[in-house]
């Protein structure tokens, strides 16, 4: 059985800021690094390197990381793009490879550069300029693939939570991350050594905040961010009773329509009810979270327990691996679940367990 043995990330900085001139191989190199320093292993014994990217050009990213922390130049590398699932997915992946003896040691993640995303432009066939757009579809119809925030909207409605409740959540999650001290999973770059937006919420805070749509508002949303999470997973043989086992993880279809759910169809797969000690949730949005936990059936007190995403920002293709990486630093007994909804209708879920780490 794969296991996790090292994980580690950048802090979390809201687009702009700190890491704006920082490309992708700035990101996720160090953190590579750091993940095998952790674990005592060398570049050398490293078979294949996994990244999430959502918004970036292509170019294979986890080649230009690899080669960048210095890996053997006979690593691919392997991008995969499944927008905010995608981290999780990532580590999925790399559970796969060694579970299959196809490899033993594997650093799977994500990392994301919202800074410095490239500008889209949608040629036009017959001719005619090309039109800027800033999203790329997530179905095949156009009338049926609706905005984040609407989406989002619409759960909220249908659910009948209230803006009050969703304010409540978020000002919880800034509330937990502003007590946390995370300083063991960041590596320190450009200075920066702590997540940077968690910040003290009031109710007159919240009601002045700016609505996206409906109950939804800028504080009940995750800002956009970047960051670079990473974990290192390896065989039975190389962990040597190290880590976390990773039990299992299920990447599901769900409603297009109705994205914030999808996770929840992927924790009942593989979860049966057991006791948690610790469960990551992606807040992309307040709703989608209380959603998901009122779901698939959380203990909320053990969800989140240093803050979500609210309180750190969304950095899309690197969301997933922090999940899984909050999950590697805090979980000491029993197992823990990250899950994460991904546009489009997408649900990933992953499942820890620290019994006999």
């Amino acid at each position: 059985m794969a296991r996790l043995i090292a994980a580690r990330r950048t802090a979390v900085v809201p687009r702009g800021g700190a890491f704006a001139r920082l490309r992708i191989e700035d990101l996720a190199a160090p953190v590579l690094t750091a993940c095998l320093a952790d674990a005592g292993l060398s570049p050398d014994q490293v078979d294949e390197v996994i990244l999430s990217n959502a918004l970036g050009a292509g170019g294979n990213p986890a080649r230009r990381v690899a080669l960048a922390a210095g890996l053997p130049e006979r690593i691919a590398g392997l991008t995969t793009d499944r927008q905010c699932a995608g981290g999780l997915d990532a580590i999925l992946l790399a559970k796969a490879l060694v579970d299959s003896g196809a490899a033993d040691v594997v650093l799977a993640g994500g990392v994301e550069s919202y800074s410095r995303r490239p500008l889209r432009l949608a040629t036009d066939p017959d001719g005619g300029p090309p039109t800027p757009y800033d999203e790329a579809p997530f179905t095949p119809w156009p009338d049926r693939d609706p905005g984040m925030a609407e989406a989002a909207e619409a759960l909220a409605v249908r659910l009948n939570i209230s803006r009050e409740r969703q304010e409540a959540w978020a000002m919880e999650s800034h509330a937990k991350a502003l007590a946390a001290d995370l300083s063991a999973e960041i590596v320190p770059l450009q200075g920066v050594t702590r997540d940077a937006f968690p910040r003290s919420l009031t109710p007159r805070l919240l009601a002045r905040a700016p609505v996206l749509t409906g109950s939804i508002t800028a504080a009940t949303a995750a800002v956009a961010a970047d960051a670079a999470a990473v974990c290192l997973v390896v065989s039975d043989r190389m962990a040597q009773g190290r880590g976390l086992a990773i039990l299992g993880g299920a990447t599901v279809g769900g409603n297009h329509e109705e994205p914030g759910l999808a996770p929840v169809s992927a924790i009942q797969r593989i979860w049966q009810g057991e006791p948690l000690a610790q469960a990551e949730i992606m807040e992309a949005y307040a709703i989608q979270a209380i959603a998901v936990v009122e779901g698939a059936g959380l203990n909320p007190a053990i969800v989140n327990p240093d803050g979500g995403g609210l309180a750190r920002g969304h950095p899309i293709g690197a969301s997933g691996a922090i999940l899984a990486v909050r999950l590697f630093h805090g979980l000491r007994q029993g197992r823990g679940l990250a899950a994460i909804a991904a546009a489009g209708g997408i649900g990933t879920a992953l499942l820890l367990d620290a019994s006999g780490a």
